[in-house]
């Protein structure tokens, strides 16, 4: 029996983790080109809270904070945008989204009621630490951005998606 150092399981677990990764990366890495082409602002529809739902439902915890980390800081490299502060500010919403997830999923047998209610939370510390750093100098703009009926549709779209595409089998390996 030969068994080379080199050899990769292209089944498994980390492997197929990294695949969704590489692929909500690139996805925010193109979304600056792909606005810019459709001529529609895609930051509207939160992508990275898209991204975020999609590496919940197809990956675990570690990777999902992983990624709620990153993407912001990957977004603000690769196109400039958001700025620094409000690339961390965004990190700490979707950490919190993700950690109040998996939290509150052991408590709640509702998914949709889960993912909405740990966005709304997630968005209340995001927006509290935006009045902060507004406030403070470290940010410069408008409190609110992006409309509060397209974060509202948004919350109810990513819920419905929770519900929708987070299976039994799935559901118990998040709790």
């Amino acid at each position: 029996m030969h068994q080379s150092i080199l050899s990769f399981n292209y089944k498994s677990k980390p492997v197929g983790y990294l695949f969704i990764d590489l692929a909500i990366v690139g996805f925010i890495y193109f979304l600056p080109a792909l606005s810019h082409l459709f001529a529609f602002p895609f930051y509207l529809v939160e992508p990275m809270r898209l991204g975020l739902i999609f590496c919940i439902i197809n990956t675990n915890r570690t990777n999902s904070i992983l990624i709620a980390l990153t993407l912001p800081l990957i977004s603000l490299l690769v196109s400039s945008h958001p700025d620094f502060a409000k690339s961390i500010l965004i990190s700490a919403e979707l950490v919190i989204n993700v950690i109040l997830f998996y939290y509150l999923i052991q408590r709640i047998n509702n998914k949709f009621l889960v993912m909405l209610i740990s966005i709304i939370i997630a968005k209340s510390i995001y927006y509290t630490g935006k009045l902060s750093f507004l406030s403070l100098g470290f940010l410069e703009g408008d409190l609110i951005s992006t409309p509060l009926w397209i974060q509202y549709i948004m919350m109810l779209a990513v819920s419905i998606i929770a519900q929708l595409s987070i299976h039994p089998k799935t559901e118990e390996q998040l709790k």
